[in-house]
């Protein structure tokens, strides 16, 4: 059985070359502000850096940029909410699923976390279980949580169920964390945007998105296509018709319009994925406006 976690590394590797994964890695530092560091080496400058963070007199010598390098001697603890409901096993804008973008994007958090020295906690589920994943720092335990998420992300599962899953990680942990959702592109409810409101007072968090194929779309032309959460189908006559597209496109938009509000109120820092090839480039701007959302 191939790892995913090899996976993840692989996609890091052909869609970040190395300045992008420079800047990955000094973003995701970034976030970290104030946590307790000592110097550990130097490593050449890529744009992104902090300027207070380059070694003058070390620049002189090498006659290129040069920035310090800290460890951390306190360890963070990252929690990775995944929704492993049946909604996250429906198809994603590009064709994949969205539990193949879900395990990228959670994979590659969880590696740069691992790097970092911190600590993995995952609670994932449906609107049956929920299920949680004590603190972990190695590789190995990183494969065992992806693995959950993939395995639990099936057509057979429960139905999508955030509120259970906001509503655990409300009542189970005090300690502030950096708390990192990775659910379906929905619209949020009442019930949810209060729960956010309290865990955003107490953590930092991070939304990721996975958006819907467009079922309306020329691609899908020919194909019979259901909604994952009812098992309904959607006849071709409807798919084809022009009014419902325009319904389609405005409630697509209100929806991620009142979504966005309520995240900047919120000062939580979200990005929306479409595909595999976009998951990188959308950490890097998650973790950037984050950052900046901190100042």
């Amino acid at each position: 059985m191939t790892s995913l976690l090899r996976r993840v590394k692989t996609k890091l590797a052909i869609h970040a070359h190395r300045r992008v994964r420079g800047l990955l890695d000094g973003e995701y530092r970034s976030i970290f502000h104030g946590r307790t560091i000592e110097f550990d080496d130097l490593r050449p400058y890529v744009a992104g850096d902090e300027p207070r963070d380059i070694d003058w007199k070390a620049t002189a010598r090498h006659g290129a940029p040069l920035v310090r390098r800290y460890i951390a001697t306190r360890k963070q603890t990252v929690l990775l909410l995944v929704d492993t409901g049946r909604n996250m096993a429906a198809l994603a804008e590009s064709g994949e699923t969205k539990s193949e973008l879900s395990v990228l994007a959670t994979g590659i958090i969880g590696y740069l976390a691992l790097k970092h020295g911190d600590r993995l906690v995952l609670v994932s589920g449906d609107a049956e279980h929920t299920k949680f994943e004590p603190p972990a720092s190695t590789e190995a335990a990183l494969e065992r949580l992806l693995r959950q998420i993939d395995s639990a992300t099936t057509l057979q599962a429960p139905r999508s169920d955030l509120t259970r899953l906001l509503q655990f990680v409300a009542k189970s942990f005090t300690r502030r964390m950096i708390v990192l959702v990775v659910a379906d592109d929905r619209a949020l409810g009442e019930t949810e945007a209060r729960l956010l409101r309290r865990l955003s007072v107490q953590h930092e968090i991070l939304w990721l998105s996975v958006g819907d194929a467009d079922l309306l779309a020329e691609q899908w032309a020919g194909q019979r296509m259901h909604d994952v959460a009812t098992s309904v189908a959607l006849p071709m006559y409807l798919r084809a018709d022009p009014a419902l597209r325009a319904d389609f496109d405005r409630s697509v938009a209100e929806r991620r319009d009142r979504n966005e509000a309520l995240f900047a109120r919120l000062r939580i820092s979200s990005a929306r994925l479409g595909s595999t090839v976009d998951v990188v480039p959308s950490l890097l701007r998650l973790l950037e406006l984050h950052r900046h959302a901190k100042r």
